[in-house]
């Protein structure tokens, strides 16, 4: 599961100037839980104008991705995925270079924004493609303002999609095959595409957190982003080995009580996983307020909770109000909170099964994850998937090591 390692490999004894510069890491599983696909990120900070990367584990080439985040021409980070075994350590040789370009891999992870084109009436057939939107807090409606309403991204397992409104609701596709389907959907699958085993949205939202979103607490309920100056979403990655979506909110007035404040949430979803993260940046600390998370308490559904930050549920409902071209589906979502963020887990009500939460310093943290049933390779009872996550939260709290052996 995600749990991302991000190394400043600062120890490294080489010349800046020089062409190509090799790294050693040991990467070691610490659980007795098989990782596939585990995630690893290194800091590129010290290395200057990296223009490509090459990665090996036992002498084989494996995909490996660079990302520049504040979109200055400098890569960032480099990140790749690997397989560890019960206990089992890896070595990894890295080579940067300050010349060529990013080498070319299947992608395995995928995002889009899309503006609807006025001359396209296919719904999945849209071809206006933004890496970054921004409206005013004047613009009246949102979510109507993008095609799917909102960036939406995915991995082979799962695909979803953000609300570009004061929800910023996350939304879910459930697949029934692993692959990458949204450049061919766009969330809108067609009947064609249905017969040919694609998938479609399997979750109605309405104005609960579906998945995870963030809102403000008032001290009795959770508090939409109404009163935001401007909003934000953006792709910062969307590469072979993951894909990285923030979404923005300037001058948000979080209660007429408290100053307006600035905040980013970044989500980060790794190849081959159904599990990302949720990282939260204010633009100064925040220790006064509070904050809503959780889980839409899907119709009927069945409830789990460990009372120590891990909750999830099993339900099936409608994921439409057209209840003629839609069928019922069946989802299993879940949350994990660290405690150092949790500050209570609230009563299950018609609409979620939530918790207030708190940043510390400027930063709040938290995991989520989901299962359609309809995944041939996913889950099917409410048993196995409350199973899974408590395998989940035992591989977030027991991370990979990550270690410099040069």
């Amino acid at each position: 599961m995600i749990r991302k390692q991000i190394i400043p490999l600062l120890l490294l004894a080489v010349t800046p100037a020089s062409a190509q510069q090799t790294i050693t890491l040991q990467i070691s599983n610490p659980s007795k839980i098989v990782r596939t696909d585990a995630p690893v990120a290194i800091s590129l900070s010290e290395y200057g104008d990296i223009k490509s990367a090459l990665v090996t584990i036992d002498g084989n080439e494996i995909p490996c991705q660079l990302d520049d985040f504040d979109k200055d021409g400098v890569f960032d980070e480099l990140a790749f995925v690997a397989d560890l075994d019960k206990k089992q350590k890896k070595r990894v040789d890295i080579t940067l270079y300050k010349n060529g370009t990013p080498r070319t891999y299947q992608p395995r992870t995928f995002a889009e924004i899309v503006i609807r084109n006025p001359k396209v009436t296919e719904k999945n057939k849209h071809d206006i493609y933004l890496s970054s939107i921004t409206v005013d807090k004047e613009t009246a409606n949102s979510y109507n303002v993008l095609h799917h309403h909102g960036v939406a991204f995915e991995s082979e397992l799962i695909a979803l999609r953000i609300y570009f409104d004061q929800r910023q609701t996350l939304d879910l596709y459930g697949k029934f095959h692993k692959g990458l389907e949204l450049k061919d959907t766009q969330f809108y699958t067609s009947k064609e595409q249905k017969q040919q085993g694609y998938g479609d949205d399997v979750l109605w939202v309405g104005n609960t957190f579906g998945l995870g979103a963030l809102r403000g607490w008032n001290g009795t309920e959770p508090t939409m982003l109404s009163d935001v100056q401007h909003r934000t979403q953006r792709i910062l990655a969307k590469g072979p080995v993951r894909t990285i979506i923030e979404v923005e909110d300037n001058g948000w007035t979080v209660s007429p009580s408290l100053q307006p404040i600035n905040m980013i949430i970044r989500y980060t979803l790794y190849a081959g996983h159904r599990d990302f993260n949720v990282d939260v940046r204010f633009n100064r600390n925040v220790p006064e307020y509070q904050f809503a998370t959780g889980i839409i308490n899907v119709k009927e559904s069945e409830e789990f909770t460990d009372k120590d930050g891990l909750r999830g549920c099993w339900g099936t409902d409608w994921p439409s109000t057209d209840t003629l071209n839609w069928k019922r589906e069946t989802v299993g979502l879940g949350i994990y909170i660290p405690t150092l963020h949790r500050v209570s887990e609230q009563p299950a009500n018609k609409d979620n099964y939530g918790y207030v939460v708190k940043a510390t310093d400027n930063q709040l943290h938290y995991n989520l994850v989901y299962t359609s049933a309809n995944e041939e390779f996913g889950y099917h009872q409410a048993k196995d998937w409350f199973n899974f996550l408590k395998e989940w939260k035992k591989e977030l709290l027991s991370p990979i090591d990550v270690r410099i052996v040069n």
